[in-house]
């Protein structure tokens, strides 16, 4: 059985070695966000520790998964030995990826992203790194730019941006990285790991269609 301290040492040196590879592997900006502390089951009761979120917010929206402060447009960096400071300072910082750098990303419901996705497949579509989060959803990556245009692709397409469960994120916005840990539903993991195959990142307007199409269907 594992000592009851070494796995909280594993799991953050999984996470350092993680933001690492993704600011030195793929030149991406990395963001050390809040984390999860494991409270103590309540006084005369049994059962599993109960986790919150290291803001302190006892309501707060997404344990573990948040900048820790408001300047945080300015603390992400992509350099590696900058990144490794970084989480030696606080090993348990969630991995938070800001968006409208390197990528946007396109967020949607999980069951919508498995049809889209199994459709591009088939239609040879290029495709990047994809995301699947413990609150079932789906992220998808694409070049830049996505937040300006989905809106009008959507409408060219015959939907209403609004009437889909279709999310862009660009720029001033973030995505949790794997092994990021998310309240008490699990783990992000990579749908589809980051290669060197997928490191040209498609456009928006190439993955749109089959997404919107998917999402709509889920209605």
């Amino acid at each position: 059985m594992e000592h009851p301290i070494a796995a909280p040492r594993r799991i953050a040196g999984q996470l350092l070695d993680a933001a690492v590879g993704y600011a030195e592997e793929r030149h991406w900006d990395v963001l050390p966000g809040a984390w999860l502390v494991e409270d103590a089951a309540p006084a005369g009761r049994g059962g599993p520790r109960i986790p919150r979120c290291s803001c302190g917010y006892t309501a707060c929206p997404a344990p573990g998964a948040h900048p820790a402060g408001p300047d945080w447009i300015g603390e992400a960096s992509g350099n590696g030995a900058a990144v490794r400071r970084m989480w030696l300072r606080q090993p348990e910082s969630s991995i938070l990826l800001p968006t409208g750098r390197t990528f946007d990303a396109i967020d949607v419901p999980e069951d919508a992203g498995c049809l889209a996705l199994a459709r591009m497949e088939r239609m040879e579509l290029p495709l990047g790194p994809v995301l699947g989060t413990p609150a079932r959803r789906m992220v998808f990556f694409v070049l830049p730019g996505a937040a300006a245009k989905a809106p009008d692709l959507l409408r060219r397409l015959g939907w209403a941006p609004s009437s889909l469960d279709l999310v862009v994120r660009g720029d001033g916005d973030w995505v949790p990285a794997p092994p990021t840990r998310l309240g008490t539903g699990g783990v992000v993991q990579w749908v589809r790991k980051p290669t060197a195959l997928n490191r040209w990142l498609p456009d928006t307007e190439e993955l749109i269609c089959p997404l919107a199409y998917a999402c709509g269907r889920g209605r």
